[in-house]
């Protein structure tokens, strides 16, 4: 924690921003932990909370909107060949490559809470061609959810914040999974819903045709 502290007292907001800058490009730096310190330090007054939370939010959108880019541009010839030398190897590859194909952009909305998954989320989505001004929607909705939780984690719990990074480290992965279940069951819901309707519907025009 000594570095990550100095880092701070050396840097200040700038470590956020450029922190989770470099981690969407899937460099490697420990974005929650750092969001999660900032907040630390807002409860003592050291940081303001609203401009650690914008200072991440940015570096993170604008680094994964210009992966975005690059993912639509190079396409995926590119990274198959060379995705390597970011730790994009070829299993994690076609594994991210059947998520995207499966889920769409909702996808991105719980990108960020997936360890290994969300440093490569604006490369797939342009590599898979999810429209820019969806992207723009889920992506940046995605990146606030996780910073605003990250950030206010660190500043409520700062009395108990190593517990907290403890915490953080073992069940970071089980909150994942929640997450991403709930999401699968409302769009299983929403699903019914429609298939119901149009069910309806099919009957009204049955019924209708038969008076005829």
């Amino acid at each position: 924690m000594e570095w990550m502290n100095h880092l701070f007292e050396q840097y200040g907001y700038i470590v956020l921003f450029v922190g989770l800058f470099t981690e969407s490009l899937a460099l490697p730096f420990p974005g929650e932990l750092a969001m999660a310190f900032a907040g630390h330090l807002a409860a003592f007054g050291h940081f303001n909370l609203a401009i650690a939370m914008v200072c991440a939010f940015l570096g993170a959108t604008i680094g994964t909107t210009i992966t975005y880019y690059l993912g639509k541009k190079l396409g995926t010839p590119f990274f198959e060949k060379y995705g390597k030398f970011i730790f994009l190897n070829a299993k994690r590859f076609d594994k991210l490559t059947k998520w995207f194909a499966r889920y769409g952009n909702k996808l991105l909305l719980v990108s960020y809470f997936i360890p290994g998954f969300r440093h490569f989320t604006g490369y797939f989505a342009g590599i898979s061609g999810i429209r820019f001004r969806y992207f723009l929607i889920f992506n940046h909705l995605g990146a606030l959810l996780w910073v605003t939780t990250y950030v206010m984690l660190g500043h409520i719990f700062s009395d108990q914040f190593e517990k907290l990074i403890h915490m953080i480290s073992k069940y970071s992965m089980r909150f994942v999974i929640c997450i991403i279940a709930v999401s699968l069951l409302v769009l299983l819901l929403r699903k019914g819903k429609a298939i119901t309707g149009f069910s309806k519907i099919e009957k009204k025009e049955v019924t209708v045709h038969e008076q005829k």
